[in-house]
């Protein structure tokens, strides 16, 4: 299939439910766990670990209606607001965030957290913290200069973006334009954390095959520079799974801040 003819996230929609137990599942044949779970929850532990990311406010604006990436954060922002493109990704999110009958079971995820942090009795509390964290999911619209318009969100000490610039940046300068987005939304000194996947041209979501931009190592570094932020952690997995739902080589997570 043509890369021209595969469907873009943030304009066609796709099947949330369906994302999540391709790539993020317990299912045995879910073949992704090392990479789009033990990677993320890790790295993320690890980064908030440190003590010199934290505040009032953070804002996630990642793909999907994942929340295995905010289980570190929980403990060290006050409030976290989760920005969605689609409708269906909040409404998944909320049938979880609600404790919904048919939410998706994030419980495998939330182990290999508390396994990290040596707490694995407290299943049910971390996930109640997490929740409690997240006061509003609010629908954004990329192509728009202010994202939330009509709302203006408040400067964020922190902002997480885990996948969504794969899939609904065009080009180069889309990437860079997110960037700036990015940056204004932010406080001087405030931190940016991306995760995405390298090298990657396309991701099955059910029978619909979703527009993927394709960059490397490289481009990710020199983008942030560029827009005034400071590297300060970059580590590049490389590709565990066995599949070919997606064509990833490798991913990638980086830790910046804003210069003042």
């Amino acid at each position: 299939m043509a890369s021209s003819t595969h469907k873009l996230y943030h304009v066609h929609g796709f099947d949330s439910r369906q994302h999540l137990e391709n790539y993020m599942s317990d299912k045995p044949e879910m073949g992704f766990e090392e990479d789009s779970l033990k990677f993320p929850i890790e790295s993320f532990a690890k980064t908030f670990s440190k003590g010199h990311i934290k505040g009032d406010v953070l804002i996630d604006l990642s793909a999907g209606s994942f929340v295995h990436h905010l289980y570190a954060a929980c403990e060290f922002f006050k409030h976290i607001i989760v920005l969605k493109v689609s409708e269906r990704c909040i409404l998944e999110l909320k049938r979880w965030l609600d404790t919904r009958t048919g939410a998706f079971d994030w419980g495998h995820a939330t182990k290999i957290h508390l396994d990290i942090e040596e707490k694995s009795d407290e299943l049910q509390n971390k996930e109640g913290k997490v929740r409690s964290t997240i006061p509003h999911v609010v629908k954004c619209h990329f192509e728009k200069e202010n994202m939330t318009d009509p709302i203006v969100l408040p400067p964020a000490d922190c902002i997480i973006s885990c996948g969504l610039l794969d899939h609904v940046c065009k080009d180069q300068d889309d990437y860079i334009r997110f960037l700036r987005k990015c940056s204004r939304l932010l406080k001087p000194g405030g931190h940016l954390i991306i995760i995405g996947a390298l090298d990657m041209t396309y991701c099955t979501v059910g029978k619909d095959r979703l527009h993927i931009f394709t960059y490397n190592e490289d481009f990710a570094r020199k983008a942030l520079v560029g827009e005034g932020f400071v590297i300060d952690d970059c580590k590049v997995k490389k590709r565990t799974a066995v599949s070919d739902l997606t064509d990833y080589k490798a991913l990638i997570f980086i830790a910046a801040h804003k210069q003042n």
